[in-house]
Protein backbone atom coordinates (compact mmCIF):
# COMPACT_ATOMS: atom_id res chain seq x y z
CA UNK A 1 0.00 0.00 0.00
CA UNK A 2 2.77 2.34 0.79
CA UNK A 3 4.52 2.07 -2.67
CA UNK A 4 1.40 2.56 -4.32
CA UNK A 5 0.97 6.04 -2.31
CA UNK A 6 4.13 6.64 -3.29
CA UNK A 7 3.92 6.58 -6.74
CA UNK A 8 0.06 7.90 -6.43
CA UNK A 9 1.78 11.00 -4.97
CA UNK A 10 4.73 11.26 -7.19
CA UNK A 11 2.34 11.41 -10.31
CA UNK A 12 0.32 14.05 -8.91
CA UNK A 13 3.21 16.18 -7.62
CA UNK A 14 4.20 16.26 -11.50
CA UNK A 15 0.41 17.64 -12.29
CA UNK A 16 0.91 20.35 -9.66
CA UNK A 17 3.89 21.85 -11.47
CA UNK A 18 1.66 21.53 -14.17
CA UNK A 19 0.77 25.54 -14.11
CA UNK A 20 0.89 26.04 -17.65
CA UNK A 21 -1.73 23.12 -18.33
CA UNK A 22 -5.22 24.25 -16.80
CA UNK A 23 -5.32 27.80 -18.29
CA UNK A 24 -4.05 26.44 -22.01
CA UNK A 25 -6.80 23.61 -22.11
CA UNK A 26 -9.27 26.24 -20.65
CA UNK A 27 -8.73 28.83 -23.59
CA UNK A 28 -8.49 26.04 -25.98
CA UNK A 29 -11.79 24.33 -24.56
CA UNK A 30 -13.43 28.04 -24.75
CA UNK A 31 -12.59 28.43 -28.48
CA UNK A 32 -13.87 24.97 -29.33
CA UNK A 33 -17.11 25.28 -27.85
CA UNK A 34 -18.41 28.85 -27.16
CA UNK A 35 -16.42 31.12 -29.77
CA UNK A 36 -18.47 30.63 -32.58
CA UNK A 37 -21.64 30.51 -30.26
CA UNK A 38 -21.37 33.59 -29.01
CA UNK A 39 -20.09 35.55 -32.30
CA UNK A 40 -23.02 33.76 -34.81
CA UNK A 41 -25.26 34.95 -30.97
CA UNK A 42 -23.89 38.50 -31.90
CA UNK A 43 -24.28 38.54 -35.84
CA UNK A 44 -28.30 38.00 -35.26
CA UNK A 45 -28.12 41.45 -33.15
CA UNK A 46 -26.79 43.82 -35.89
CA UNK A 47 -28.36 45.82 -37.74
CA UNK A 48 -27.95 46.29 -42.04
CA UNK A 49 -25.07 46.81 -43.29
CA UNK A 50 -21.98 47.87 -42.12
CA UNK A 51 -23.61 50.45 -39.94
CA UNK A 52 -25.51 47.70 -38.50
CA UNK A 53 -22.65 47.24 -36.05
CA UNK A 54 -24.05 50.95 -34.45
CA UNK A 55 -27.35 50.07 -34.82
CA UNK A 56 -28.82 46.70 -33.38
CA UNK A 57 -31.71 44.64 -35.74
CA UNK A 58 -35.01 44.10 -34.25
CA UNK A 59 -33.76 40.43 -33.03
CA UNK A 60 -31.67 42.42 -30.81
CA UNK A 61 -34.36 43.88 -28.48
CA UNK A 62 -36.26 40.49 -28.54
CA UNK A 63 -33.56 38.76 -27.10
CA UNK A 64 -32.18 41.36 -24.64
CA UNK A 65 -35.86 42.78 -24.01
CA UNK A 66 -38.20 40.14 -24.83
CA UNK A 67 -41.22 41.30 -22.52
CA UNK A 68 -40.75 45.10 -23.36
CA UNK A 69 -40.34 44.14 -27.22
CA UNK A 70 -43.73 42.02 -26.86
CA UNK A 71 -45.53 45.00 -24.91
CA UNK A 72 -44.33 47.67 -27.72
CA UNK A 73 -45.73 45.38 -30.13
CA UNK A 74 -42.21 44.79 -31.32
CA UNK A 75 -41.89 48.30 -32.25
CA UNK A 76 -38.00 49.09 -31.83
CA UNK A 77 -38.78 53.03 -32.20
CA UNK A 78 -40.70 52.98 -28.71
CA UNK A 79 -37.13 52.00 -27.24
CA UNK A 80 -35.00 54.90 -25.94
CA UNK A 81 -31.20 55.60 -26.49
CA UNK A 82 -30.79 53.70 -23.24
CA UNK A 83 -31.98 50.33 -24.81
CA UNK A 84 -29.92 50.72 -28.03
CA UNK A 85 -26.65 51.63 -25.31
CA UNK A 86 -27.68 48.33 -23.41
CA UNK A 87 -28.26 45.97 -27.09
CA UNK A 88 -25.07 47.24 -28.47
CA UNK A 89 -22.94 46.96 -25.86
CA UNK A 90 -24.53 43.29 -25.44
CA UNK A 91 -24.29 42.84 -29.19
CA UNK A 92 -20.21 43.98 -28.79
CA UNK A 93 -19.43 41.68 -25.43
CA UNK A 94 -20.70 38.81 -27.19
CA UNK A 95 -17.52 39.83 -30.11
CA UNK A 96 -15.27 41.59 -28.26
CA UNK A 97 -14.57 39.62 -24.88
CA UNK A 98 -14.62 35.72 -26.36
CA UNK A 99 -11.44 37.27 -28.91
CA UNK A 100 -9.81 38.41 -26.16
CA UNK A 101 -10.15 34.94 -24.51
CA UNK A 102 -9.45 33.28 -27.50
CA UNK A 103 -5.84 36.04 -27.81
CA UNK A 104 -5.43 35.77 -24.34
CA UNK A 105 -5.41 39.38 -24.01
CA UNK A 106 -6.77 40.78 -20.83
CA UNK A 107 -8.00 38.02 -20.28
CA UNK A 108 -9.03 38.11 -16.58
CA UNK A 109 -10.76 41.20 -17.37
CA UNK A 110 -12.61 39.30 -20.65
CA UNK A 111 -13.32 36.07 -18.50
CA UNK A 112 -15.00 38.20 -15.76
CA UNK A 113 -17.21 40.12 -18.04
CA UNK A 114 -18.16 37.24 -19.59
CA UNK A 115 -19.20 35.63 -16.45
CA UNK A 116 -21.31 38.78 -16.15
CA UNK A 117 -22.84 38.23 -19.50
CA UNK A 118 -23.29 34.77 -19.11
CA UNK A 119 -25.19 35.64 -15.73
CA UNK A 120 -27.58 37.84 -17.36
CA UNK A 121 -28.38 36.33 -20.67
CA UNK A 122 -28.95 32.96 -18.24
CA UNK A 123 -31.66 35.49 -15.99
CA UNK A 124 -33.01 36.76 -19.48
CA UNK A 125 -33.71 33.48 -20.67
CA UNK A 126 -35.25 32.33 -17.49
CA UNK A 127 -37.23 34.68 -16.56
CA UNK A 128 -37.49 37.30 -19.68
CA UNK A 129 -38.05 34.31 -22.00
CA UNK A 130 -40.40 32.13 -18.98
CA UNK A 131 -37.76 29.05 -19.91
CA UNK A 132 -38.14 29.01 -15.71
CA UNK A 133 -41.32 26.46 -15.77
CA UNK A 134 -39.57 23.92 -18.29
CA UNK A 135 -37.64 22.08 -16.28
CA UNK A 136 -35.90 20.23 -19.44
CA UNK A 137 -34.28 24.02 -20.60
CA UNK A 138 -34.01 25.44 -17.14
CA UNK A 139 -32.65 22.15 -15.15
CA UNK A 140 -32.13 21.62 -11.58
CA UNK A 141 -28.88 20.89 -9.63
CA UNK A 142 -28.64 17.73 -7.56
CA UNK A 143 -30.55 16.06 -9.81
CA UNK A 144 -30.20 12.86 -12.18
CA UNK A 145 -30.22 14.76 -15.54
CA UNK A 146 -26.75 16.67 -16.67
CA UNK A 147 -28.25 17.74 -20.05
CA UNK A 148 -30.15 21.28 -19.00
CA UNK A 149 -29.36 24.36 -21.47
CA UNK A 150 -29.50 26.82 -18.54
CA UNK A 151 -28.29 25.66 -14.87
CA UNK A 152 -26.45 22.77 -15.61
CA UNK A 153 -24.02 23.91 -19.08
CA UNK A 154 -23.73 27.75 -17.68
CA UNK A 155 -22.60 26.58 -14.59
CA UNK A 156 -20.24 24.32 -16.20
CA UNK A 157 -19.64 28.13 -18.40
CA UNK A 158 -19.03 30.01 -15.59
CA UNK A 159 -16.72 26.85 -14.18
CA UNK A 160 -14.56 27.06 -17.10
CA UNK A 161 -15.04 30.76 -16.69
CA UNK A 162 -13.55 31.60 -13.72
CA UNK A 163 -10.31 29.16 -14.29
CA UNK A 164 -9.09 31.87 -16.43
CA UNK A 165 -10.15 34.85 -14.36
CA UNK A 166 -8.23 32.91 -11.23
CA UNK A 167 -5.11 31.29 -13.22
CA UNK A 168 -5.00 33.81 -16.31
CA UNK A 169 -4.26 32.98 -19.96
CA UNK A 170 -1.62 30.69 -19.56
CA UNK A 171 2.14 30.41 -21.53
CA UNK A 172 0.58 31.14 -24.91
CA UNK A 173 -0.97 34.35 -24.96
CA UNK A 174 -0.60 37.59 -25.67
CA UNK A 175 -0.88 38.63 -21.59
CA UNK A 176 1.86 36.78 -20.98
CA UNK A 177 3.99 38.43 -24.22
CA UNK A 178 3.09 41.80 -21.94
CA UNK A 179 4.28 40.66 -19.31
CA UNK A 180 7.37 43.01 -18.10
CA UNK A 181 10.52 40.90 -17.62
CA UNK A 182 12.25 41.49 -14.23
Amino acid sequence: MTALLTRYRSLTQQLEHAEWLLPTLARLLFSAILLIYFWVSGLTKLGDGFAGIFSPSAGAYVQIFPRMMEAAGYDTEQFTIFHKVIALAGTWAEFILPALIVLGLFTRFAALGMIGFVVVQSLTDLFGHGLWGDPKIAGAWFDRFADAVIIDQRALWILLLLILVIKGAGPLSFDRALQSRD
